[in-house]
């Protein structure tokens, strides 16, 4: 291929083409190729040759280089190497001067791209960062003769040619002032071309007019002064101060403005607690007099036994942007749990988009505030970048912030992590880091817009790591001088934002200090008139009612739950099966599902008995039908960890999807099942928060095995068991856990169901445990169906799955509801001594026994639904029995685990005053089985021994 191209009308490549194609040449190859070409022409390819000898014929300026280049470089050649080839190739040599000054210019340009950032200024606090050589035009041989030299500027976005001065000028403007950016590690040339012509075309700098600077100025008045205000009107509590960070609030209204231009109609936000209070006020509209009465806590009948502190709550509401569009914002609720609520926030927003049929990701964004420490500290945050991607859990991008205190609690960056930056987790994306000094608003507004265009031009995440530091300790009562002396000496000398943006807008003759105040008094006379309100007798605090698309739903206790017949017509449920069985006439089915999709068949036919699988997506089938979104993600769940759901087949050709639930009629509701990655906390955090965007439908997560559920251990304390308690939001999630002891260890036999249960309280969540196909398939329709949302947490089957025993008919789909105890089916109850009671795989080992021994005395009870306890329904069965007949709960778990303690608290030794209440359960462990599949066999032989004893 030729070296270089010609003019096809001159014949001539020019010298801008020739300096062009040696920007990505190596120097010292360039060198070593016209030393040998001098030597000897016919050494060197013929393009070589043809190459240096046209360009021979130019005449190219001598430059004037200095005594710094190696004293062997071209640019000073020894004496003895004079040219071989006459005039032509002494201009050559002119040439090849200018084509190696030109490519070390241009690796000085890509170092300022690559490292400028580790010399920008970004401490507001003026902490002193090392040099970097590579940044030094000496580094690369220039001094100051060369400063005025032209050169070829084609990478760079303006004109043509510049001098090196002026390349270095633009170069440190853009790199090294206030704004770092992280960006080279991105694969994609366009990505890159993209960020470098906006930020070199502009030297990373916003050409501000005196509107927007004094919306700025307001926005910082507003955040200072709402700080100061709380500390003298309630001194000592805390609130978790935003000072030393206020130009967040200018950021956000940024944010917020910049997207509704571009067409965002849905902004989801989560943050943590420090500025959260200053972002309800003034950036979510929460009434500040609402937030001072909180402060009072003058209400305590309220919230005796719930409710969270004030700088944890949520909020929504509509923004009008100055152009009159409107945006509706919602404010997630946090636990102190830092990070965790970062898929959540996602989920919801993914939740909005689907209601939208925003498949393009155009109407909604999601914005993450976050912490320097957590950021870099919290295992959740890897996991929320990984998903941003991946088909079922991509949004189109988050804005995270990361509000840059340089500190966490009290322990510094060098102590905290092992990287530069608190943000390098986020290069594992595709996506720039934008590093800003927090003191210079205008700098932040150069950023955001940058943020935010980058998200809408690629739909990726993006970072702003905005630098500032915190006035105060990690609360208001902290003393941050006993870790960080020499620090907070530095912290007290330096002035708020507010004042060092107004001293620069006053310079710039941009505001009066008149106009300054006014605005400063005038927000401080709205907040004592906000004060005095909230203190007022008068004043009547307002629990809003569920609304939107909550309205006509309800939680508190299940007795606001109505009974619903959730059965089926046979017509239908045999119509769908068959449809279920069928693919495509060109789809090439694997050999081996082939016995699978035959079964269905029969099963539709009514030949078959439906198993497990067939009567969940029966369920799942009958609700899209009648409009209920059905949504499932989990690991493998497309198959089933136990090759059991097949939902989506793989054509085994040419390796293309088909998923017949998706196609069962074109009017029925989107039926999505998705694998997810190898993640428990960031998939199961990100469906909890679909589902609270999403009521009318059936949001699922599945867990691989349920022993692997406490990989999410956060998100199930802090938001779905206690979520409605705390901050009164109703969730209808469910949770899948394969459960069951089958010798598989201890690790994949257990969920912890007595976790659950110990949780559970005033109704707050549901656990199941149901021993029939048919059973599931009501349970998982009554939680679509009913309008009482609570999560629910299923202990699903494993061998059970393809068990004999575990099948029903189309008779016990289309009749009736889920039993939450089902009874024994011995009608003699007058001969019963004893009764067992079971939950899930154990009952069908009891029943075999049973049979063996011919134990006719003995009744076994099915309790399917753990929790809420159905009390009335168990004491109505056991009145069939005589008084003082013993009753035992039989479990597989070790006695500290399962179901038993939770019953032997909640029913006494005596249950019901009547029957005497014991249990049959392995040894109290530490762990919940042995690693032994002989030993499980015989500790299950012992159970059974145990659960029928003697006559």
């Amino acid at each position: 291929m030729a070296l270089f191209t010609e003019d096809p009308e001159t014949g001539s490549s020019g010298d801008d083409d020739f300096q062009n194609q040696f920007n990505s040449m190596s120097a010292g190859f360039v060198e070593a190729l016209y030393a040998d070409y001098l030597n000897d022409p016919n050494s060197v390819s013929n393009d070589w040759q043809r190459f240096f000898a046209k360009f021979g014929a130019h005449e190219w300026p001598q430059p004037q280089i200095g005594p710094s280049f190696p004293s062997h470089s071209v640019f000073n050649p020894p004496a003895d190497a004079s040219p071989a080839g006459g005039n032509g190739q002494a201009g050559g040599r002119h040439g090849i001067d200018m084509a190696v000054l030109q490519d070390r210019a241009d690796q000085m340009v890509r170092a300022f791209r690559v490292r400028g950032h580790m010399v920008s200024q970004l401490d507001p606090l003026g902490l002193p960062r090392p040099p970097q050589p590579e940044l030094e035009p000496e580094y690369y041989g220039f001094n100051d003769e060369h400063l005025e030299m032209s050169l070829s500027t084609r990478t760079i976005k303006g004109p043509k040619k510049r001098t090196l001065r002026e390349i270095v000028d633009c170069m440190r403007n853009t790199y090294c002032r206030r704004i770092g950016v992280q960006f080279m590690h991105i694969d994609n040339y366009r990505v890159r071309q993209w960020l470098q012509d906006r930020m070199e075309g502009s030297e990373n700098r916003l050409e501000m007019g005196r509107k927007e600077q004094l919306r700025i100025l307001t926005k910082l008045t507003d955040a200072v002064i709402f700080e100061e205000f709380l500390q003298k009107s309630f001194l000592g509590a805390k609130s978790f101060s935003l000072e030393g960070a206020e130009s967040l609030i200018p950021l956000l209204d940024m944010a917020i403005e910049r997207s509704a231009e571009q067409g965002t109609q849905e902004i989801v936000l989560g943050m943590a607690h420090r500025g959260r209070l200053n972002v309800l006020a003034n950036i979510m509209g929460k009434s500040p007099q609402q937030i001072f009465r909180e402060f009072a806590d003058v209400d305590p009948e309220m919230h005796l036994g719930r409710g969270d502190v004030k700088y944890h709550l949520g909020h929504s509401s509509d923004w009008i942007t100055s152009t009159n569009r409107k945006v509706h914002l919602s404010l997630a609720f946090n636990p102190s749990h830092l990070e965790f609520v970062g898929p959540v926030v996602q989920g919801r927003l993914r939740a909005k988009q689907d209601k939208l049929s925003d498949s393009q990701h155009e109407r909604g964004m999601a914005i993450v505030i976050h912490g320097d420490a957590a950021f870099a500290g919290q295992g959740v945050v890897q996991e929320m970048l990984n998903m941003s991607e991946l088909g079922p859990y991509n949004i189109g991008g988050t804005l995270h912030i990361i509000i840059n205190n340089q500190i966490g609690f009290t322990t510094p960056p060098e102590e905290s992590r092992s990287c530069a930056y608190c943000t390098d987790v986020a290069k594992m994306l595709q996506s720039p880091l934008f590093h800003v000094n927090g003191e210079d608003p205008e700098a932040v507004a150069q950023v955001v817009q940058l943020a935010i265009d980058f998200r809408r031009e690629f739909k990726r995440d993006v970072v702003i790591d905005m630098y500032c530091y915190r006035r105060r300790g990690h609360n208001e009562a902290d003393e941050p001088t006993f870790t960080q002396p020499l620090w907070y000496k530095t912290i007290e000398r330096t002035k708020n934002v507010r004042e060092g943006y107004l001293e620069y807008l006053l310079k710039m003759d941009g505001i009066s200090r008149v106009e300054a105040d006014a605005i400063a008094a005038r927000r401080r006379e709205q907040l004592e008139k906000d004060l005095n309100v909230a203190r007022s007798k008068e004043y009547k605090p307002r629990v809003a009612p569920w609304t939107g698309l909550w309205a006509g739903y309800v939680g508190g206790p299940e007795s606001n739950a109505e009974e619903l017949n959730t059965g089926v017509p046979r017509d239908r449920l045999a119509s769908y099966l068959e449809t279920l069985a069928s693919v495509p006439a060109d789809f090439n089915v694997h050999h081996k599902l082939q016995r699978f999709l035959e079964g269905r068949k029969e099963m539709a036919k009514g030949t078959k008995p439906l198993d497990w699988s067939a009567c969940e997506a029966l369920a799942f089938a009958t609700l899209a039908v009648d409009g209920y979104k059905v949504r499932l993600t989990g690991q493998d769940c497309e198959r089933g960890t136990f090759s059991h759901r097949h939902s989506v087949l793989h054509d085994y050709e040419n390796g293309r999807h088909y998923m017949a639930l998706a196609n069962i009629m074109p009017s029925q509701a989107p039926v999505e099942i998705y694998n997810s990655p190898l993640s428990e906390t960031g998939v199961l955090a990100f469906e909890y928060g679909y589902s609270l965007d999403w009521p009318q439908g059936l949001v699922m997560w599945e867990a691989q095995f349920g022993d692997f559920v406490n990989g999410a251990q956060v998100i199930i304390d802090q938001f779905i068991t206690s979520g409605e308690d705390k901050w009164r939001r109703l969730s209808g999630i469910v949770m899948l856990l394969p459960h069951g002891f089958e010798g598989a260890g201890p690790e994949h036999s257990s969920a912890r169901l007595e976790r659950f249960l110990q949780q559970g309280a005033e109704d707050n969540i549901q656990v199941c445990n149901p021993t029939t196909p048919a059973q599931f398939f009501h349970l998982l329709r009554r939680q679509a169906l009913r309008k009482w949302r609570k999560p629910l947490i299923v202990m699903t089957p494993k061998s059970l799955l393809r068990h004999p025993k575990v099948v029903s008919t189309f008779e016990d789909c289309e009749q009736g509801m889920f039993q939450r105890l089902i009874p024994d089916s011995n009608p003699n109850r007058e001969k019963v001594e004893r009764v067992l009671m079971c939950s899930g795989k154990i009952y069908y080992d009891l029943e075999a026994k049973r049979q063996e021994l011919g134990r006719e005395d003995v009744a076994i009870l099915r309790l399917e639904q753990l929790y809420p306890l159905p009390t009335e329904i168990l004491r109505a069965e056991l009145a069939r029995y005589s008084d003082n007949t013993p009753v035992l709960w039989v479990q597989e778990e070790p006695e500290n685990m399962g179901a038993w303690r939770f019953l032997r608290v909640n029913l006494g030794e005596k249950i019901f005053g009547r029957l005497k209440f014991g249990g049959v359960y392995r040894h109290a462990s530490g762990s919940p089985a042995t690693g032994s599949a002989s030993s499980h066999k015989l500790e299950q032989a012992e159970l059974l021994a145990q659960a029928f004893g003697g006559r």
